[in-house]
C-alpha cells in the first residue's frame, strides 16, 4: 500500500472488504436476497472504491469537472448503500448494532469524499 494513498480510499477498501464478507455469509443474508439486495450492496461498495480511486488518478487542473463528477458518484453510491443497509435491518437480516457499525463506515467515507470535493473546488 502506498504511503500517499488517501485515507478515504483506504477506508473505501475496508468498506468493500467488510461488505463482501457480511453479504457473502449465507447464514446472514439468505439466498432469496442474493440477486435483489446482496448484488447491489456488493456492487455499490466496490464502485465507491472505484470512483474514489479514479477521481484520485484524475488530474484536477486538466479534468476538474470529471474528477468532481467521480467524487459525486461515490457520494451518491454511499447514500444508496446506506439505504440498502437500513433496508437489511428493517427486513431483520442484520441487527441494529450491525447497521450502526456498517452505516458509520459508509457515512465516514461519504463525509470525507464531500470534504475532498469541497477542497478541490477551492483550489
Amino acid at each position: 500500500m502506498a504511503e500517499t494513498e488517501l485515507n478515504v480510499i483506504i477506508k473505501a477498501k475496508e468498506l468493500a472488504e467488510y461488505t463482501l464478507r457480511v453479504t457473502s455469509n449465507c447464514n446472514r443474508y439468505p439466498k432469496k436476497y442474493r440477486f435483489s439486495l446482496v448484488d447491489k450492496m456488493q456492487n455499490k461498495s466496490l464502485e465507491i472504491y472505484e470512483y474514489l480511486h479514479e477521481a484520485n488518478r484524475t488530474d484536477l487542473r486538466a479534468f476538474g469537472r470529471e474528477r468532481s463528477e467521480l467524487q459525486t458518484k461515490a457520494i451518491t453510491h454511499c447514500d444508496e448503500l446506506l439505504f440498502y443497509i437500513e433496508l437489511s435491518m428493517k427486513l431483520n437480516i442484520i441487527d441494529v448494532k450491525s447497521m450502526e457499525y456498517w452505516s458509520k463506515m459508509v457515512t465516514d467515507i461519504k463525509h470525507m469524499a464531500i470534504a475532498w470535493r469541497s477542497k478541490d473546488k477551492e483550489r
